[in-house]
């Protein structure tokens, strides 16, 4: 058996609980409950595992890790472990003197996000009056700390001719980095894909105003740029490959090869609570199902692209053409091309009102 390479990176969704109701939000429709997470010591014995397994990186994310009442103890845990820790976050519940307990704690980065630059659409958006002010504030002490700030753009439709002003307010803020990402339709996000979908037309314009950006702000800001898959010529090698050089555990144990992959029937997910990483990593059958390129049918078996974008998203190939084995449609050699190029021609819908991110009824008491 050829030996598997180790992981690089572990995403750990520490909760699906958030202050926000994005609803481009990538997290699944059914939300795991605050009931279902994993306690302390389990994820502590998680990053430690992760770092024997040979990850370096792991991001602490959600929903919003924040709203976890242990999250310094879990910075802690996981830089004692040798990880170099990123806090993925809203930035709400985060005051100056729980960000200065993260710092002291271990904490390398932040990433914070935002949902536009003009404060009353941040907040339609957020679903949370007030939101994009506190993110401007956490902005500040962030990088008053010392501690390297990215900003996370998420742009669709209703934020995407603002690219440049969020770019520059990444300045303003004084982060280092900001990525500008296209949102990707899993999800919430593909739920309201019509209302969210820019057009082409919006999606070139944006390109250009990046590029001029990067070009006046080279050696002052890193732009890095997600490109929507929909306008691709060809797939993005989505995770690096499936089960290759990253891993997600969700908020109540379960690891998954990507962010989406429960939307995939057929596959079995191995926890945490139960195996031990490196078992799970080596020996999963959810893991084995789109690892390497066995698994191909034409038009990927005969690409000479299958080693560089391994097929595209297996989750994506599932949600659009109904067969996680399918070539990802947004490839053009895909025969199922025209069902991307369909969704990104069809006339935009600018009387949807979009859903927003949230529990079901019973949940939002529980959670």
């Amino acid at each position: 058996m050829t030996a598997i390479p180790p992981p690089l990176a572990l995403l750990a969704e520490l909760t699906h609980r958030c202050p926000l109701r994005c609803s481009y939000c990538s997290n699944p429709l059914d939300l795991e409950r605050r009931s279902a997470e994993l306690d302390t010591a389990t994820w502590l014995r998680v990053f430690d595992e992760a770092a024997a397994l040979g990850v370096l990186h792991v991001h602490l994310s959600g929903g919003e890790p924040a709203a976890r009442t242990d999250l310094v103890a879990l910075t802690r845990g996981a830089a004692g472990a040798g990880l170099y820790t990123n806090l993925i976050t809203s930035g709400i519940g985060l005051e100056p003197v729980r960000l200065e307990q993260l710092a002291e704690a271990g904490l390398d980065h932040v990433q914070l996000s935002i949902q536009d630059v003009l404060e009353e659409t941040a907040d339609r958006v957020a679903g949370r009056p007030g939101a994009h002010a506190r993110k401007r504030a956490v902005a500040r002490s962030v990088v008053a700390l010392g501690l390297p700030l990215t900003l996370n753009a998420v742009v669709h439709r209703g934020n995407i001719d603002r690219v440049g002003a969020m770019i520059a307010e990444a300045v303003t803020l004084g982060a280092r980095r900001i990525e500008v990402a296209h949102a990707q339709y899993y999800g919430w996000a593909l739920r309201n894909r019509s209302a969210l979908l820019p057009s082409a037309g919006q999606v070139a314009a944006a390109r250009e105003a990046i590029e001029r950006a990067r070009a006046e702000l080279q050696g002052a800001l890193v732009i890095d740029y997600v490109a929507p898959d929909y306008f691709a010529r060809y797939p993005k090698a989505c995770v690096n490959g499936w089960g290759r050089r990253s891993l997600n555990v969700t908020p109540s144990g379960k690891f998954l090869p990507c962010h989406a992959a429960e939307t995939i029937p057929g596959l079995t997910f191995w926890s945490v609570r139960d195996r031990p990483l490196d078992d799970i990593w080596e020996r999963s059958p959810a893991f084995a199902a789109f690892r390497g390129t066995d698994w191909m049918r034409e038009p990927c078996v005969s690409c000479p692209r299958k080693a560089v974008d391994f097929g595209g998203c297996r989750c994506q190939a599932f949600a659009l053409t109904g067969d996680a084995h399918n070539a990802d449609p947004v490839c053009t050699l895909s025969p199922m091309n025209e069902v991307v190029r369909g969704a990104a021609q069809t006339p935009l819908d600018l009387g949807q009102v979009p859903a927003s991110r949230r529990f079901g009824e019973s949940a939002a008491r529980e959670a």
